[in-house]
């Protein structure tokens, strides 16, 4: 099956989850912040789907489903058509909530590659939130895909709406 299809389906089966408690959706701009990646694309977008449940009053677990599309870098007159450089990263995640507004945590997982060439690798995206009311949460994190023979990191600023069923606090 072609990576777009997995990457279609993850999408609507992380979608069938929004009556759930702790549906979460969010979108994401980065920045490269490594050679490789900074050759390779120039702006970072993605889009999150996810689910997480509390295990108590300080702890969230859950799972979350990522699309990430590397903007191609151009080289002018050069001649050079880059690729855009995509990934599907599929992760645990993890949230410790310090306060009723604070947030610092980690998802981990496999990044799958979609793009010609792009095999994927093991995904790390340390993090730190804050919680504006009940449902909306802005939060600054990292990125690094460990891609044989090429060095992904990126800088995200993000957004993450969870929907009214899955209010946490």
């Amino acid at each position: 099956m072609k990576p777009i299809y997995l990457a279609i389906l993850a999408v609507l089966l992380a979608g069938s989850l929004r009556a759930q408690q702790g549906f979460k959706l969010g979108i994401h701009g980065s920045l490269p912040v490594t050679s490789d990646a900074n050759d390779a694309v120039s702006l970072v977008v993605g889009a999150d789907v996810g689910y997480m449940r509390a295990l108590g009053e300080v702890v969230d677990l859950g799972a979350m489903v990522s699309i990430i599309h590397g903007f191609p870098e151009k080289y002018g007159n050069q001649g050079i058509d880059l690729p855009s450089v995509d990934f599907l990263p599929l992760a645990a995640s993890v949230r410790i909530w310090p306060s009723n507004s604070f947030s610092f945590g980690v998802d981990g997982g496999y990044a799958l590659g979609l793009n010609d060439g792009n095999e994927g690798g093991l995904y790390y995206k340390p993090l730190i939130g804050y919680l504006f009311g009940t449902q909306t949460e802005i939060s600054l994190s990292y990125t690094g895909i460990a891609v044989d023979g090429f060095d992904w990191a990126t800088v995200n600023f993000g957004i993450l709406y969870t929907f009214p069923e899955g209010v946490r606090r």
